[in-house]
């Protein structure tokens, strides 16, 4: 494969498209490392908090975050201990299991995850200019893209409507069975808080 090759790209379509994204992808990596370094974070500590402040107490344990984040347990517990040394985080241990535990976020991690959670805001702010039906279009491509790429078990974790068990197909489109809503490609969703996967 010679998506890389800039002369390839001229001839086909998919890859400017998959150079594209990587550039994308580079620009979340500099503004994480960017906006870490301002508060003495790695861009994947930086990721944990933001992560731990908008999921639930289940989602915020070492095994499920390892597969989020696609590193291994041990990563994530050195994450977990150097967080708690900063005091950004508590460990509140699960009852039903002494070796299991959940992490929450401090006063102090609160506070300062209100500081960096707009780090994105600069790739956010020109989908803003779009007319509502780019935007909408361009979502569902993306959707599709990360839905196959889950689909192919690149992607781990997957709290997308395709996955869910309220989910449903018919001739008039889709429906959430948990909203009780028919939904339109721009309600899908990526990251879903009431996802419950299917089976």
């Amino acid at each position: 494969m010679e998506t890389f090759d800039p002369h390839h790209q001229s001839r086909h379509i998919e890859s400017k498209i998959v150079v594209a994204l990587e550039r994308i992808s580079e620009a979340f990596k500099v503004l994480l490392w960017k906006k870490g370094k301002e508060y003495g974070l790695t861009p994947l500590q930086l990721q944990l908090l933001l992560f731990v402040r908008f999921h639930p107490p289940e989602k915020s344990k070492v095994n499920y975050l390892a597969r989020e984040f696609n590193v291994a347990k041990a990563t994530i517990s050195e994450t977990v201990r150097l967080l708690g040394k900063k005091e950004l985080i508590t460990r509140m241990r699960d009852p039903g299991d002494s070796r299991s535990y959940s992490i929450h976020l401090s006063e102090t991690g609160l506070e300062l995850v209100s500081k960096i959670s707009d780090f994105a805001s600069v790739i956010e702010a020109p989908l803003k200019d779009m007319p509502q039906s780019r935007k909408e279009a361009f979502f569902h491509e993306l959707y599709y893209l990360i839905s196959r790429l889950s689909s192919d078990g690149v992607i781990s974790v997957n709290r997308m409507c395709v996955s869910c068990k309220f989910f449903e197909r018919s001739e008039n489109g889709t429906y959430c069975r948990f909203l009780e809503k028919v939904l339109s490609p721009g309600d899908h969703r990526i990251d879903c808080p009431e996802h419950q996967p299917v089976g």
